[in-house]
Parts: structure tokens; sequence; C-alpha cells
């Protein structure tokens, strides 16, 4: 393969790599904002309807809470159930909200920031990679 072809495929790999960076810090950016500004109630784990789960041996229950507005609002967990915490139908769990957008919860106890840290890892390496394969095949030119 040519240093033009590797340098183009490298060029997409590093774009790619920034993106899994930006997608990782918005989403530990959005829970700590979350977590910080967000209005904390308690609220009921129920048991989602059979047929909204693509993967029925692992269905995120839903969260049902009331806003300080009353208005009661009935959201998917953003975690799944894990065997130290199954969130079984009927538990009551502590949430942050959004007052600007009540769908936007954060679980507590249940923050789980090494998916957002991954993403922001693999991408930098994928990202330094590439440049360094572009660095390469700019040099062999």
């Amino acid at each position: 393969m040519d240093a033009g072809a590797v340098a183009v495929l490298a060029g997409i790999a590093a774009f790619g790599g920034l993106l899994a960076v930006l997608a990782g810090a918005y989403g530990l950016g959005q829970a700590r904002r979350v977590r910080r500004t967000g209005v904390r109630v308690e609220a009921l784990v129920k048991r989602p309807p059979e047929s909204a789960s693509d993967d029925p041996a692992l269905p995120r229950p839903l969260l049902q809470f009331a806003t300080e507005d009353d208005r009661v609002m009935e959201v998917v967990c953003p975690v799944a159930p894990s065997r130290r915490r199954p969130l079984n139908d009927g538990d009551r769990v502590l949430v942050r909200y959004d007052p600007a957008d009540p769908r936007t919860v954060v679980v507590h106890g249940l923050e789980r920031p090494g998916l957002e840290r991954a993403f922001i890892t693999t991408g930098a390496l994928i990202t330094l990679l590439s440049l360094a394969l572009i660095a390469f095949a700019v040099a062999t030119r």
C-alpha cells in the first residue's frame, strides 16, 4: 500500500478516534453537570413493558418520579441492572434530574464513568497512533 493510501486511512481513523474522545467527554460532562446542579428525588423502579427491550436478558427498568413542578416522569434507567444492584420492580432509588430536561437523570450510586473514560482513552490512543502513521507516511514519501 502506498504512503498516500496509508495517510488517508490513518486520517479517517484519527477522525473516528477524535469522535470517541468527544463522545466520552460529553458523557462525563453531562453526568457531572446533573450531579452538581440536578434536583435530587426518590424514584420508583418499574419493570419495563415486555416489548420495550431488545435484549430480554438485560432489560433496563423504568424510573418513575415527580418533578418539582409536580409532573410525573417515567424514564428508562440510564444504567443496566447489575448483580450488585439488581433494580427490582418496586425498589426505590435516589436520582438527580436536570430541571431543564427531566429526562436526563443520574442514578445515585450507579454512576459508571468507566465507559466514558474507556471511550476517551481508546479514542486518544487511536488518534495518536493514526497521527504517528500519518507522520510516518509523509516522511517516507
